[in-house]
């Protein structure tokens, strides 16, 4: 083959993954499966967004149609209220950028609610005023003034970003006096757990021990799929929301009730009274019972229905059977799991129960949420 040709090859690849990485994305959307719980839908959610009407990148319509796409359910436009770069370009008007966003929302059956972000100095930092009536009262100079002006409207409000290094160089969120006197004074409902791609930690601690809501957002200024890989499904981190129904009226309701978990990069984040019925919801052995004859090898089907890989290790030994240590159960696939008896001349039927903690289920900041499997073995001696 000339160099020629294989030159000319060459640019037609990389013509084809150019398109592939960049070319038209059909207006599609691609669902999340994460089961709904409880008596509860499970409805994922992105509280904090920017439009050209503060520092973002897109006009507000493009964000519900993001949203769409990508499976989400509903959207908050919290375009700043201090920070206006594009002054020269747009008025200032904070309420506008919802107005145009909400229209093709209900278009295309994307909840979009009306928010704000009160940007300030740390302390007490950046927070996210959703569910306002209307957003100019919180233009104001006092950060306090701002936050009751919210607060009288009946809005939830959380601290965003808590270790944003813009704030903290060092990226560790810190508590301070004016944190405890927002919650003190009723200015304070949930705290961002996951920024961007960051987790933070103490912001999960603080929600456990304070009783405040966990969220997780984008915080996205740029399109979406300039910041995410959208296309090889990379998902921008969100909230999951379980609400008596799919309205803005039962999310915000929700959202007081603390009926949230965090999703981030393949990782769930909550408590575990949520996070185990998703893990249930999902995941089930298809074959109960297993036949070994000697030390032959038998396997369990695990079939996973959600989206989520769930990342399992063992936490035990077994005097019957050896078993896999490290699990990954695959979204929308069934694993093998091999199970062995440890000596020829087991016999008999037994209960066993092979106990694992799945690491990106994390009830605590530290602490994956324990899980067990339990079937029959039947055993046969190899014959001599």
């Amino acid at each position: 083959m000339s160099k020629k040709t294989v030159s000319i090859l060459g640019v037609f690849v990389g013509i084809l993954v150019l398109q592939h990485l960049y070319g038209h994305d059909p207006r599609a959307r691609t669902p999340i499966r994460i089961p709904d719980i409880l008596e509860y839908r499970t409805l994922k959610c992105d509280f904090h967004i920017h439009t050209v009407f503060s520092d973002g990148k897109v006009w507000p319509d493009v964000r519900p149609e993001e949203a769409w796409r990508e499976g989400l359910d509903a959207i908050a436009i919290t375009d700043h209220i201090e920070y206006q770069p594009h002054k020269d370009d747009l008025p200032t008007n904070h309420d506008r950028s919802y107005e145009i966003a909400a229209p093709h929302g209900d278009v295309l059956q994307v909840i979009v609610i009306r928010g704000s972000e009160v940007t300030r100095d740390m302390p007490p930092g950046h927070l996210n005023a959703i569910f306002l009536e209307s957003v100019p009262p919180l233009d104001t100079p006092e950060w306090r003034d701002a936050l009751k002006a919210a607060k009288d409207q009946g809005a939830f409000i959380f601290w965003n970003h808590p270790g944003w290094t813009g704030q903290q160089p060092d990226g560790v969120a810190r508590w301070y006096p004016e944190h405890t006197e927002l919650v003190e004074q009723g200015f304070l409902h949930g705290i961002e757990v996951v920024n961007e791609r960051e987790y933070y930690p103490e912001a999960h601690r603080w929600c456990m021990e304070k009783g405040l809501t966990m969220l997780s957002n984008s915080d996205v200024h740029a399109p979406v799929n300039l910041d995410y890989l959208v296309r090889q499904g990379d998902l921008r981190p969100f909230t999951l929301v379980f609400a008596k129904e799919r309205t803005a009226e039962a999310i915000k309701e929700a959202l007081f009730d603390r009926r949230t978990a965090v999703y981030t990069e393949g990782m769930l984040i909550g408590e575990e009274r949520f996070l185990r019925p998703i893990y249930e919801r999902s995941v089930s052995v298809l074959n109960p019972s297993l036949f070994l004859k000697g030390r032959s090898r038998a396997f369990l089907q695990i079939e996973n229905r959600s989206d989520v890989h769930y990342e399992l290790e063992s936490t035990q030994d077994l005097e019957d059977v050896t078993f896999t240590d490290s699990l990954v159960l695959q979204g929308g696939k069934t694993v093998l799991l091999e199970v062995r008896a440890r000596t020829d001349d087991r016999s008999g039927t037994r209960r066993i129960r092979l106990n694992y903690v799945v690491s990106n289920l994390k009830i605590a900041p530290e602490e994956g949420m324990p899980v067990a499997f339990e079937f029959e073995v039947t055993f046969e001696p190899r014959a001599d």
